[in-house]
């Protein structure tokens, strides 16, 4: 399978900002993470990433995250 690489926009609710959650995207779904930029503040994170894998293994990391609260936004 080809590697693509997508970036996107975490907004991480305060309950999951203590959640290891680039670590379980990294070992559940076997993606490449880097980070742009992260700010906290107030009630919420705001994280801007490059997931690097096959689609399918993107878009089942994306699926949990979204389904742990986490808002996803693509970036270009």
């Amino acid at each position: 399978m080809a590697t693509v690489k997508k970036r996107i926009i975490f907004i991480i609710p305060e309950e999951m900002l203590l959640e290891p959650i680039l670590y379980t995207i990294t070992q559940q779904y076997d993606l490449k993470v880097s980070i742009y930029n992260s700010d906290i503040s107030g009630n919420e994170g705001v994280m801007r990433l490059e997931l690097e894998g096959e689609e399918k293994q993107i878009e089942e990391g994306l699926a949990w995250a979204m389904s742990r609260g986490i808002r996803v936004e693509a970036v270009g």
